[in-house]
């Protein structure tokens, strides 16, 4: 999980100002990012404009540059951050001017059925699967020579300065590092609330997570902070298992090492049981499919974590399911965020857990594009 460090001085502006700033812009899929000078408009009513300090770079990022991902072009990307309160607009109570925040690109309105249910964080104001690109009043802060551009789920933090709605920005501890804790925007959060909220990884238990990159590791990390007592590694990198090790991967295991399908070898690692807990960190549909038959066909379960292409489907025998076996998803780890997110950044203070592991990069801005190559080679 690399970071692309914003290095420029926090200025303030007038609310009602426009500002002029960097961002790294998509103007279409299967192309580099470019460099520009856009126009952040002021923030309207119950919106914040932030100034970026640090954002990491994310595979869901890698999607839409792919094309796998379908949004809405041009765009500037980013969802994984850390900021400042710039300014605020009208009816803006929880956050202010030099606030220190974390956008997220799940927000929590706190009055919607999902943000009221106990089990429920998919607040209806997310642009997340939905990929308008806009504000909840359906316009853009965001343009170039009188364009306008899109956002991305609700933060687009690929810019210097961004704008985003009240209820997807959550206050954090004014002394956390930004270049840290802008993975608890999404990564280091989605990896280990999976472990930990969603799938309820409980003391003793064996767990298998499939991907072993920044989300992977978290999951990993989620897994020992519940106690499981195994913790199995899945990856065709085996560059990515000493790291899986040192966060708590009890072993690792590369399914090109082997004949048979990977889920055939988990059970024989497992006495014939399969795995109590199962994680797919990928997004590829065949490893989804892995993942669940390599949980215990009566009371395993698998969580599906890592995002897949726009259209995917997957097709697969009842049976499967019917014995037994929990198949489920989780969006950001089940947190619901502008909750859990402070809470996070206080643990991460009190060194509740480590962030260090996931950062394997530390760039410019400037080196955006170089960045994205680091982690389509697997090198992050």
């Amino acid at each position: 999980q690399g970071n692309a460090c914003h290095h420029c001085l926090i200025s303030f502006f007038p609310p009602t100002q426009v500002i002029k700033c960097k961002a790294a812009v998509i103007w279409e899929p299967k192309t580099p990012f470019s460099i520009v000078e856009i126009e952040v408009a002021p923030p309207k009513a119950h919106e914040v404009r932030i100034k970026i300090l640090a954002s990491g770079i994310c595979r869901s990022d890698d999607h839409v540059l792919s094309g796998a991902l379908k949004v809405t072009f041009p765009i500037i990307l980013g969802h994984e951050a850390a900021g400042v309160v710039e300014s605020v607009g009208e009816g803006v109570t929880s956050v202010k001017t030099g606030d220190k925040v974390i956008p997220t690109f799940v927000p929590q309105c706190g009055e919607c059925s999902p943000c009221i249910h106990p089990r429920g964080n998919l607040c209806k104001l997310n642009d997340f699967g939905t990929f308008v690109g806009l504000l909840p009043d359906g316009t853009s802060r965001f343009s170039y020579k009188g364009e306008l551009i899109h956002s991305f789920v609700s933060t687009s933090t690929f810019t210097e300065y961004t704008v985003v709605h009240e209820s997807s920005v959550a206050k954090i501890d004014a002394a956390a590092p930004p270049e840290k804790v802008c993975l608890i925007g999404c990564g280091f959060s989605a990896g280990y609330g999976a472990a930990i909220n969603s799938a309820k990884v409980e003391p003793g238990s064996t767990c298998a997570v499939f991907g072993l990159g920044g989300v992977g590791l978290s999951a990993v990390m989620g897994c020992k902070a519940a106690g499981a007592s195994r913790i199995i590694g899945v990856d065709i990198n085996k560059d990515k298992f000493p790291k899986a090790k040192e966060v708590g991967a009890t072993e690792c295991v590369n399914p090109l090492d082997f004949e048979k399908p990977i889920n055939e070898v988990l059970h024989d690692m497992t006495e014939g049981d399969g795995v109590d807990y199962s994680f797919e960190v990928v997004g590829h549909t065949d490893t989804m499919i892995a993942a669940l038959t390599s949980c215990n066909m009566n009371y395993g379960t698998s969580v599906m974590v890592g995002a897949p292409a726009t259209g995917s489907e997957i097709t697969l025998p009842p049976g499967l399911i019917i014995t037994g076996r929990v198949w489920k998803g989780t969006v950001f780890g089940g947190w619901k965020s502008r909750d859990s997110i402070p809470r996070l950044v206080s643990d991460f203070m009190q060194k509740k857990f480590t962030l260090d592991p996931l950062i394997t990069h530390t760039m410019p801005f400037d080196k955006i594009n170089e960045g994205f190559e680091l982690l389509q080679a697997g090198k992050r």
